[in-house]
Protein backbone atom coordinates (compact mmCIF):
# COMPACT_ATOMS: atom_id res chain seq x y z
CA UNK A 1 0.00 0.00 0.00
CA UNK A 2 1.09 3.82 -0.45
CA UNK A 3 1.05 5.84 2.33
CA UNK A 4 1.36 9.25 3.11
CA UNK A 5 2.38 10.11 6.43
CA UNK A 6 1.90 13.36 8.06
CA UNK A 7 4.64 14.39 10.87
CA UNK A 8 6.27 11.37 10.59
CA UNK A 9 9.07 12.15 12.94
CA UNK A 10 6.86 13.03 15.95
CA UNK A 11 6.49 10.68 18.93
CA UNK A 12 3.76 8.45 17.30
CA UNK A 13 4.90 9.54 13.80
CA UNK A 14 7.97 8.32 13.69
CA UNK A 15 6.62 4.50 15.45
CA UNK A 16 4.08 4.78 12.16
CA UNK A 17 6.95 5.52 10.02
CA UNK A 18 8.99 2.71 11.38
CA UNK A 19 6.61 -0.12 11.54
CA UNK A 20 4.80 0.89 7.98
CA UNK A 21 8.13 0.14 6.42
CA UNK A 22 8.73 -2.85 8.00
CA UNK A 23 5.10 -3.90 6.98
CA UNK A 24 6.35 -3.21 3.35
CA UNK A 25 4.64 -0.21 2.67
CA UNK A 26 5.49 1.99 0.41
CA UNK A 27 5.33 5.36 2.61
CA UNK A 28 5.94 9.45 1.73
CA UNK A 29 7.00 11.10 4.64
CA UNK A 30 6.36 14.55 5.25
CA UNK A 31 8.49 16.20 7.81
CA UNK A 32 9.28 19.83 8.83
CA UNK A 33 13.22 18.84 9.22
CA UNK A 34 14.24 15.95 7.22
CA UNK A 35 17.20 15.44 9.12
CA UNK A 36 15.37 13.57 11.91
CA UNK A 37 15.18 10.69 9.38
CA UNK A 38 19.31 10.37 8.61
CA UNK A 39 19.32 7.10 10.07
CA UNK A 40 16.76 5.95 7.67
CA UNK A 41 18.25 7.49 4.56
CA UNK A 42 21.69 8.44 5.29
CA UNK A 43 22.40 12.01 7.11
CA UNK A 44 24.07 13.29 3.82
CA UNK A 45 21.31 12.03 1.42
CA UNK A 46 18.10 13.64 3.43
CA UNK A 47 20.15 17.09 3.37
CA UNK A 48 21.54 16.90 -0.31
CA UNK A 49 19.91 14.35 -2.04
CA UNK A 50 16.43 16.33 -2.78
CA UNK A 51 16.09 15.26 -6.29
CA UNK A 52 16.01 11.63 -5.32
CA UNK A 53 14.65 11.52 -2.05
CA UNK A 54 13.91 14.68 -0.26
CA UNK A 55 11.63 17.02 -2.20
CA UNK A 56 10.38 20.50 -0.50
CA UNK A 57 6.18 20.74 -0.89
CA UNK A 58 5.56 21.99 -3.85
CA UNK A 59 8.26 22.42 -5.55
CA UNK A 60 10.50 20.36 -8.27
CA UNK A 61 14.33 20.36 -7.17
CA UNK A 62 16.57 19.47 -10.20
CA UNK A 63 19.87 19.72 -8.28
CA UNK A 64 21.92 16.69 -9.75
CA UNK A 65 21.75 13.34 -7.94
CA UNK A 66 24.63 12.96 -6.01
CA UNK A 67 27.52 10.19 -6.27
CA UNK A 68 25.85 7.20 -4.40
CA UNK A 69 29.66 6.14 -3.14
CA UNK A 70 29.79 9.44 -1.58
CA UNK A 71 26.54 8.96 0.52
CA UNK A 72 26.14 7.18 4.00
CA UNK A 73 24.92 3.99 4.45
CA UNK A 74 21.04 3.76 4.37
CA UNK A 75 18.90 1.25 6.14
CA UNK A 76 17.17 -1.14 3.18
CA UNK A 77 13.88 -0.39 3.85
CA UNK A 78 14.36 3.50 3.03
CA UNK A 79 14.12 2.21 -0.53
CA UNK A 80 10.23 2.33 0.22
CA UNK A 81 10.44 6.10 1.44
CA UNK A 82 10.31 9.23 -0.39
CA UNK A 83 10.30 12.24 2.13
CA UNK A 84 8.37 15.46 1.45
CA UNK A 85 9.74 18.89 3.26
CA UNK A 86 6.91 21.03 4.68
CA UNK A 87 5.92 22.98 7.36
CA UNK A 88 2.35 21.84 8.16
CA UNK A 89 1.58 25.04 10.03
CA UNK A 90 1.75 27.21 7.12
CA UNK A 91 1.81 25.11 3.93
CA UNK A 92 -1.51 25.28 2.01
CA UNK A 93 -3.42 22.38 -0.53
CA UNK A 94 -1.11 22.54 -3.24
CA UNK A 95 2.30 22.10 -1.37
CA UNK A 96 0.93 19.09 -0.02
CA UNK A 97 -0.41 18.00 -3.11
CA UNK A 98 2.54 16.42 -4.21
CA UNK A 99 2.96 14.37 -1.30
CA UNK A 100 -0.26 13.18 -1.44
CA UNK A 101 -0.57 12.21 -5.13
CA UNK A 102 -0.98 8.33 -5.88
CA UNK A 103 -1.21 7.30 -2.75
CA UNK A 104 -3.91 5.16 -0.97
CA UNK A 105 -4.22 6.61 2.03
CA UNK A 106 -2.80 9.39 4.60
CA UNK A 107 -2.01 8.93 7.96
CA UNK A 108 -1.59 11.70 10.20
CA UNK A 109 0.60 12.15 13.53
CA UNK A 110 -0.27 16.12 13.68
CA UNK A 111 -0.09 17.92 17.04
CA UNK A 112 0.81 20.90 18.84
CA UNK A 113 4.62 20.33 20.73
CA UNK A 114 4.01 23.28 23.21
CA UNK A 115 2.14 26.27 22.89
CA UNK A 116 3.97 27.80 19.53
CA UNK A 117 2.74 24.89 17.75
CA UNK A 118 -1.11 25.07 18.66
CA UNK A 119 -3.28 25.42 15.97
CA UNK A 120 -0.85 23.13 13.93
CA UNK A 121 -3.68 20.03 13.86
CA UNK A 122 -6.50 22.07 12.20
CA UNK A 123 -4.52 24.32 9.94
CA UNK A 124 -2.60 21.33 8.32
CA UNK A 125 -5.24 18.80 8.21
CA UNK A 126 -7.49 21.08 6.27
CA UNK A 127 -4.75 21.81 4.02
CA UNK A 128 -4.35 17.93 3.62
CA UNK A 129 -7.81 17.19 3.13
CA UNK A 130 -8.36 19.64 0.34
CA UNK A 131 -5.20 18.30 -1.43
CA UNK A 132 -6.76 14.72 -0.69
CA UNK A 133 -9.93 15.89 -2.70
CA UNK A 134 -7.78 17.44 -6.01
CA UNK A 135 -5.59 14.60 -6.12
CA UNK A 136 -8.98 11.65 -5.91
CA UNK A 137 -7.18 10.39 -2.44
CA UNK A 138 -10.68 9.52 -0.14
CA UNK A 139 -8.92 7.72 3.25
CA UNK A 140 -7.38 9.85 6.09
CA UNK A 141 -6.37 8.55 9.49
CA UNK A 142 -5.36 11.32 12.48
CA UNK A 143 -4.71 11.04 15.92
CA UNK A 144 -6.46 13.19 17.94
CA UNK A 145 -7.16 12.58 21.94
CA UNK A 146 -9.38 10.75 24.37
CA UNK A 147 -11.22 14.08 25.81
CA UNK A 148 -11.91 15.78 22.64
CA UNK A 149 -15.70 14.14 22.37
CA UNK A 150 -16.23 16.68 25.31
CA UNK A 151 -14.55 19.39 24.20
CA UNK A 152 -16.33 22.63 22.34
CA UNK A 153 -15.76 23.65 18.75
CA UNK A 154 -17.51 25.74 16.39
CA UNK A 155 -19.28 22.65 14.77
CA UNK A 156 -20.32 21.43 17.93
CA UNK A 157 -20.72 23.57 20.85
CA UNK A 158 -22.72 22.19 23.14
CA UNK A 159 -20.95 18.42 23.01
CA UNK A 160 -21.81 15.68 25.90
CA UNK A 161 -20.38 16.65 29.35
CA UNK A 162 -19.17 13.20 29.73
CA UNK A 163 -17.51 10.82 27.37
CA UNK A 164 -19.51 7.44 27.83
CA UNK A 165 -16.68 5.54 28.62
CA UNK A 166 -15.04 7.59 31.20
CA UNK A 167 -15.46 5.95 35.12
CA UNK A 168 -16.16 8.47 37.98
CA UNK A 169 -12.25 9.49 38.70
CA UNK A 170 -12.07 10.46 35.01
CA UNK A 171 -15.09 12.53 35.03
CA UNK A 172 -14.88 14.23 37.74
CA UNK A 173 -10.98 14.60 38.44
CA UNK A 174 -8.63 13.37 36.01
CA UNK A 175 -10.20 14.85 32.51
CA UNK A 176 -11.48 18.14 33.95
CA UNK A 177 -7.71 18.79 35.53
CA UNK A 178 -5.83 17.68 32.29
CA UNK A 179 -8.76 19.96 29.90
CA UNK A 180 -7.63 22.95 32.33
CA UNK A 181 -3.86 22.63 31.24
CA UNK A 182 -4.09 21.63 27.60
CA UNK A 183 -7.36 23.67 26.73
CA UNK A 184 -5.79 25.26 23.85
CA UNK A 185 -4.20 21.67 22.64
CA UNK A 186 -7.80 20.18 23.06
CA UNK A 187 -9.23 22.94 21.14
CA UNK A 188 -6.80 22.81 18.17
CA UNK A 189 -7.92 18.81 17.69
CA UNK A 190 -11.59 19.36 18.52
CA UNK A 191 -11.07 21.85 15.31
CA UNK A 192 -9.50 19.34 13.36
CA UNK A 193 -12.41 16.81 14.17
CA UNK A 194 -14.64 19.53 12.79
CA UNK A 195 -12.71 19.35 9.48
CA UNK A 196 -12.89 15.73 9.34
CA UNK A 197 -16.61 15.54 9.52
CA UNK A 198 -17.14 17.90 7.14
CA UNK A 199 -15.45 16.60 4.39
CA UNK A 200 -17.05 14.14 2.24
CA UNK A 201 -14.02 11.61 2.41
CA UNK A 202 -13.41 8.39 5.08
CA UNK A 203 -12.11 9.78 8.13
CA UNK A 204 -10.97 7.75 11.24
CA UNK A 205 -9.77 9.94 13.94
CA UNK A 206 -7.90 7.81 16.62
CA UNK A 207 -8.22 9.08 20.43
CA UNK A 208 -5.25 8.06 23.03
CA UNK A 209 -4.84 9.27 26.58
CA UNK A 210 -1.88 9.67 28.20
CA UNK A 211 1.40 8.86 25.93
CA UNK A 212 4.12 6.63 26.75
CA UNK A 213 7.17 5.85 25.58
CA UNK A 214 6.92 1.87 26.48
CA UNK A 215 6.98 -0.86 23.87
CA UNK A 216 4.95 -1.92 21.42
CA UNK A 217 1.85 -4.45 22.94
CA UNK A 218 -1.67 -5.65 20.83
CA UNK A 219 -3.38 -6.08 23.75
CA UNK A 220 -4.63 -2.75 23.84
CA UNK A 221 -8.66 -2.12 23.67
CA UNK A 222 -10.73 -0.06 20.84
CA UNK A 223 -14.33 1.04 21.27
CA UNK A 224 -16.09 3.03 18.40
CA UNK A 225 -17.37 6.43 19.88
CA UNK A 226 -16.27 6.32 23.20
CA UNK A 227 -13.25 5.75 25.56
CA UNK A 228 -12.46 2.67 27.43
CA UNK A 229 -13.36 2.45 31.19
CA UNK A 230 -9.88 2.21 33.27
CA UNK A 231 -8.20 3.47 30.33
CA UNK A 232 -5.28 6.13 31.06
CA UNK A 233 -2.45 5.09 29.21
CA UNK A 234 -1.55 3.53 25.83
CA UNK A 235 1.73 3.48 23.75
CA UNK A 236 2.63 5.94 21.36
CA UNK A 237 4.00 2.50 19.12
CA UNK A 238 0.83 0.74 20.11
CA UNK A 239 -1.49 4.02 18.70
CA UNK A 240 0.97 3.56 15.34
CA UNK A 241 -0.06 -0.31 15.58
CA UNK A 242 -3.88 0.53 15.18
CA UNK A 243 -3.75 3.12 12.79
CA UNK A 244 -2.17 0.75 9.91
CA UNK A 245 -4.49 -1.97 11.51
CA UNK A 246 -7.74 0.40 10.74
CA UNK A 247 -6.61 1.03 7.38
CA UNK A 248 -8.92 -1.64 6.08
CA UNK A 249 -11.33 -1.56 8.52
CA UNK A 250 -14.48 0.22 7.71
CA UNK A 251 -16.45 -0.44 10.64
CA UNK A 252 -14.31 3.19 11.52
CA UNK A 253 -14.47 5.01 8.25
CA UNK A 254 -16.62 8.33 9.91
CA UNK A 255 -15.74 7.50 13.77
CA UNK A 256 -13.41 8.21 16.56
CA UNK A 257 -12.14 5.52 17.97
CA UNK A 258 -11.37 5.28 21.52
CA UNK A 259 -7.79 3.33 22.42
CA UNK A 260 -6.07 2.19 25.62
CA UNK A 261 -3.96 -0.31 27.57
Amino acid sequence: MKLTILAASGGIGRHLLDQALAAGHEVTAVVRQPAKLADLTGSRAVQADRAVQTVPAGRTDRTRRPDPASQPESRPESRLLRVVQADLATADAAALLPAVTGADAVLSALGAVGKSGIGVAEHGTLAVLEAMRTAGIGRILVVSAAPIGTVASPARPHPPRHDPGDGFLMRHLLSPAVKRVLRAHYADLARMEDALRASDLEWTSVRPPQLTDRPLTTTYRIALDQNLRGGSKISRASVAHYLLRALDDPSTIGHAVGIAD
